[in-house]
């Protein structure tokens, strides 16, 4: 049985490793009083550097521990992992279709109709990104604390740091558009960082919760992998390599950058 201290410290290291992503996202956003856009073969390439960051860190930081954490379960120990990833997936899944937003560069919402600003469509976009990340940092912050087997506070300083980097260019991708709306600097740096204050209220519930369910440990990082592959799939590499030109190969080497970063921390750190 956890102390009260015991039970505290994931939590106050979820929090503290998730301010650092929020502050990663206000960083980007802030680029918005320096230029009124960014060079887009930089955002190309920082957008596929931010989906093999995540691409790694599912594996890597969540879906490996979460095998791992499943030996000698009363279910096959691929089940919690395959079933987690495929519940996170098609929750983002679901969330995308109801709830009204907007992404970078498009002109139709898409979720259910709604009279909100195309500013707050925007915002909304990258706040679903955001969730699942935050989510993951504190199921591992988590899962450290109670002592399983393939998590470690290491392990999820390296997640809450790769996070973070893959964070600078979603807060840029949230403040320019804003910007090229006609829409003042600060309140587009406002409205960009406030898309990354979700994570860590999403990674203090995440934390909380695995020290209170220890047996749904693998479920919920194998679900935060799930959703966070699905935000690469569905948004981060398309908008890539939408806006490239068709023979570009600089969001392919961001991704294999954003991996090989990723792997590396995780690697030398956990």
């Amino acid at each position: 049985m956890l102390s009260f201290f015991e039970r505290f410290t994931p939590i106050v290291q979820a929090l503290f490793g998730t301010l650092f992503t929020w502050g990663m996202t206000a960083l980007g956003a802030a680029g918005v009083f320096l230029s009124k856009e960014v060079n887009q073969k930089v955002l190309d390439g920082m957008l596929g550097f931010a989906s093999g960051v995540m691409i790694a860190a599912s594996y890597f930081s969540l879906l490996s521990p979460a095998v791992e954490m499943s030996a000698g379960l009363t279910v096959p120990q691929w089940f919690p992992a395959v079933i987690g990833f495929l519940v996170g997936g098609v929750f983002l899944w679901l969330v995308d279709k109801i709830l009204p937003h907007l992404h970078p560069g498009e002109k139709k919402p898409e979720g259910v109709k709604s009279s909100w600003q195309r500013s707050v469509l925007l915002v909304v976009a990258i706040t679903l990104h955001n969730i699942p990340e935050g989510l993951a940092v504190g199921v591992a912050f988590g899962a450290a604390a109670v002592g399983i087997e393939g998590a470690s506070l290491a392990g999820a300083i390296a997640l809450a740091i790769g996070i973070g980097i893959q964070n600078f260019p979603e807060g840029m991708a949230v403040s320019m558009p804003l910007r090229k709306e006609k829409i003042s600097r600060g309140k587009a740096f406002f409205l960009g960082q406030l898309s990354g204050i979700v994570e860590p209220i999403s990674a203090v519930i995440g934390a909380a919760l695995v020290l209170s369910m220890r047996t749904l440990l693998p479920y919920a990082l194998s679900f935060a992998a799930g959703a966070m592959i699905y935000v690469v799939a569905e948004e981060l590499i398309p908008e890539a390599k939408r806006n490239a030109s068709r023979h570009s190969d600089i969001p392919t080497i961001g991704v294999m950058l954003g991996f090989a970063v990723m792997m590396l921390l995780d690697l030398a750190l956990g």
